[in-house]
C-alpha cells in the first residue's frame, strides 16, 4: 500500500491500488487508466489516472462521479498535470485529485496551488519533507484556483 501526502498529513492509501495498464479492465479497488475508465458501464466512484497527452475531456461529463482523479508526472519537467488540475477544478471537480510520479519537493506548494489535495512521491522517504514544503509560502501574488483574487484585490 502507497504512503502518500493527503490532508496536510501522510497516510497510507489503503482504498486505491496502482494502475495496471496491462489489464484489459481495472480490477476492483484498482485506479483505471483512461482506456480502462471509459468502458466502465458504471462510473460512480470510480478513480481514473491521467497520462499526460490525455487530458480531462473525456472526464468533463463525469466530474461528479468520480471519487479519485489521479495525475502522473513521469519527470518532474512535464507540467501538463499543472494544466489538467486547474481544469478540472475550474470545472467543479471537488473530489481527491491525487499527483502521482516523479515530481520534486519544490513543485509541491505549485501543485496544491493549482488544485492538487494528495501527492503521491516516487521516493516515499521524501514524504516528510515534502510535507513541510507545503507551508513554504504563507501570501501570494498571482490568483490561484487556492486563491482566487490576486494579492492586490485582497487589500481592501
Amino acid at each position: 500500500m502507497p504512503r502518500l501526502i493527503k490532508n496536510g498529513e501522510v497516510v497510507t492509501d489503503e482504498r486505491w491500488q496502482a494502475p495496471d495498464a496491462e489489464a484489459e479492465q481495472a480490477a476492483p479497488g484498482a485506479i483505471a487508466t483512461l482506456a480502462q475508465w471509459q468502458t466502465l458501464a458504471d462510473k460512480s466512484g470510480s478513480a481514473v489516472q491521467l497520462e499526460p497527452g490525455d487530458g480531462v475531456e473525456a472526464l468533463l461529463p463525469h466530474l461528479n462521479e468520480l471519487a479519485l482523479v489521479a495525475v502522473n508526472f513521469p519527470v518532474f519537467t512535464d507540467g501538463r498535470g499543472f494544466s489538467y488540475a486547474r481544469e478540472l477544478r475550474q470545472r467543479g471537480y471537488t473530489g481527491e485529485l491525487r499527483a502521482v510520479g516523479a515530481f520534486i519537493r519544490d513543485q509541491l506548494h505549485y501543485l496544491s496551488r493549482v488544485g492538487f489535495d494528495a501527492f503521491q512521491m516516487l521516493d516515499e522517504a521524501e514524504l516528510e519533507n515534502a510535507l513541510a514544503s507545503l507551508g513554504d509560502f504563507t501570501e501570494h501574488y498571482q490568483a490561484a484556483i487556492d486563491q482566487p483574487l490576486p494579492l492586490f484585490r485582497r487589500r481592501a
